[in-house]
């Protein structure tokens, strides 16, 4: 090696922290604050209410509906016997089976119910079809699909792989 390379000050850029640097904004997804506004209208964002409502009221109908058939009604009622004797045991555990699916599938559409009324805050918020981790606008094609979504596919996708 050259005489002049081991003279040389060898000078170290030092890193500024992101979040000491001002020109840098970070977002928390944490908080109500977004970085970008909805990129859909007003009528756009009233079909997308109008959507989100509905399919709220359905389900809420569909988990009245099964708590009726899972948690009022006895075996008897359930099967149509007229004995309060179960024939066998293995009804029993059908009965448990079929009252523990309900109970999943309700559990299921109650966190589909959250994220609508999410959905709904979002609007209200005017920041609606923004993703929750990159901040780009959510394909309208993926909302009319899903239109509670908070992530655009690509960050889905990142989610998805690390789960």
């Amino acid at each position: 090696m050259p005489a002049s390379f081991k003279k040389q000050k060898r000078t170290v850029r030092q890193k500024t922290p992101v979040s000491a640097n001002p020109k840098i904004k970070l977002s928390d997804p944490t908080t109500t604050e977004r970085r970008l506004k909805t990129p859909y209208d007003a009528s756009q964002l009233k079909k997308f209410r109008t959507v989100l409502v509905g399919q709220k009221n359905f389900l809420m109908g569909n988990i009245t509906h099964m708590e009726e058939q899972a948690l009022r009604k006895s075996r008897q009622e359930a099967s149509g016997d007229l004995s309060n004797i179960p024939i066998h045991i293995a009804d029993i555990g059908t009965d448990n089976y079929e009252q523990d699916f309900t109970l999943g599938l309700i559990e299921n559409e109650d966190h589909e119910i959250q994220e609508i009324d999410a959905a709904l805050e979002r609007i209200g918020e005017k920041s609606y079809g923004v993703c929750e981790k990159c901040s780009k606008h959510i394909p309208t094609k993926r909302l009319m699909a899903i239109p509670y979504a908070r992530l655009c596919i690509t960050c889905k996708e990142k989610e998805e792989k690390v789960v």
